[in-house]
């Protein structure tokens, strides 16, 4: 196999403004153990610190518990006015709670605010309860589902983000789990910016101090252990941009949320992030061996986008590196190159771009034919 650039024929989404010298100010200085921050629509980091390091989630955790419920909840397994109690594990649990009575049930859609917005470990419990049959079982759901998303460096104990002697991830991972949750169930986002929640007479204000500053924050959680320092994963959707930052480590509710405003308001100032194609819109066309179609288009399943400085999108030039040969069968999805987008011979960003249909194989006769011209080829390679 070998990649072979194709820069014929290539263009992208008009891009509008002026193009100027790309120039972004060094990130600001962030007081925390580890952050990122992250354009949610291109994918990009836009700057980080120990992106991969392990660290103590706290009720970051709470995220994956969420997500693992809205799940459940999208595949008919949960249902928001449901009637779960707590058990008397749930009800022990030390730290944060909603203050579930053992003698009262709780729906669903109560218990995933009194996780969410008043970060309870009694709700955490009593949902990964429901879900897992208890939090141990629970715990293989979440470490599988954390696989399932990529995230590498995270191992989950528990359900509520206690300290525990493998409970760890990376701010990277954090900005995954965040990304999946914004992506895959817009439907109860919105559950993160209530700004307080009241259950069993009990009104409690959310910790996230940006969602009282900053009208474009609308999520997400924050987490506190004396072992992990003050966290915050953070999203702020502004003229048509989001953005995910994630802080660790820091020292009080007060700087968690002073470094992540730093973050967001930096990416928001200094970066664009122009569309680049519609999802299924065919870059190019790339010629097919064996199969029953001779080429295939390349292009991303999902709308493509790319961070750059404030004002350097016209600048931009495609170029499309493939894999030659492609053989078939091949399935829609399967990687056949990369766009880097250059500016200048600076390559700015990489994407990888995808097959956007199936092609089966050939018959034998086709196969024969193809690999004859395949073998004449390797003659003079």
């Amino acid at each position: 196999m070998s990649m072979i650039k194709n820069v014929a024929a290539l263009s992208l989404i008009a891009i509008t403004g002026m193009a100027v010298a790309a120039t972004v100010p060094q990130p600001p200085e962030v007081a925390a153990a580890a952050y990122i921050i992250e354009d949610a629509q291109s994918g990009q980091v836009l700057a980080s610190k120990g992106l991969h390091d392990q660290v103590e989630p706290a009720s970051l955790t709470k995220l994956m518990t969420a997500y693992l419920s809205f799940k459940a909840l999208s595949e008919g397994r949960l249902k928001p006015d449901q009637m779960l109690t707590v058990s008397d594990k749930g009800w022990r649990s030390e730290g944060s709670r909603m203050f579930l009575d053992p003698k009262k049930p709780a729906s669903v859609d109560d218990l995933l605010k009194g996780l969410i917005v008043q970060s309870g470990n009694d709700a955490a419990v009593t949902l990964a309860e429901a879900i897992g049959g208890s939090e141990e079982g629970f715990a293989q759901i979440m470490n599988a589902e954390a696989k399932r998303l990529g995230m590498t460096n995270t191992h989950f104990d528990n359900s509520t983000g206690l300290p525990g002697p493998q409970h760890l991830t990376s701010v990277a991972d954090l900005a995954i789990l965040a990304n999946a949750i914004i992506r895959d169930y817009p439907q109860y986002y919105p559950i993160y910016s209530l700004k307080s929640f009241a259950y069993n007479n009990i009104n409690q204000p959310n910790r996230n101090l940006l969602l009282y500053r900053d009208p474009s924050v609308d999520g997400l959680k924050t987490g506190h252990t004396s072992s992990a320092g003050y966290n915050l994963v953070a999203s702020s959707n502004r003229n048509g941009r989001r953005v995910i930052s994630v802080v660790v480590g820091t020292e009080s509710p007060e700087a968690r949320a002073t470094e992540s405003s730093k973050l967001l308001n930096w990416a928001l100032q200094f970066f664009d992030t122009p569309k680049l194609y519609n999802a299924n819109e065919s870059i190019t066309d790339v010629k097919v061996y064996k199969g029953k179609s001779s080429t295939v288009g390349v292009g991303f399943l999902r709308d493509a986008y790319v961070s750059v400085p404030q004002g350097s999108a016209k600048n931009l030039k495609p170029v499309l590196e493939t894999v030659q040969p492609v053989v078939a069968p091949i399935a829609k999805g399967r990687v056949l190159g990369t766009l880097k987008l250059m500016d200048g011979e600076q390559v700015v960003a990489e994407k990888e771009v995808v097959a956007l249909a199936d092609v089966p194989e050939a018959g034998w006769f086709g196969r024969l034919w193809d690999g004859l011209v395949l073998w004449v080829k390797g003659l003079f390679a």
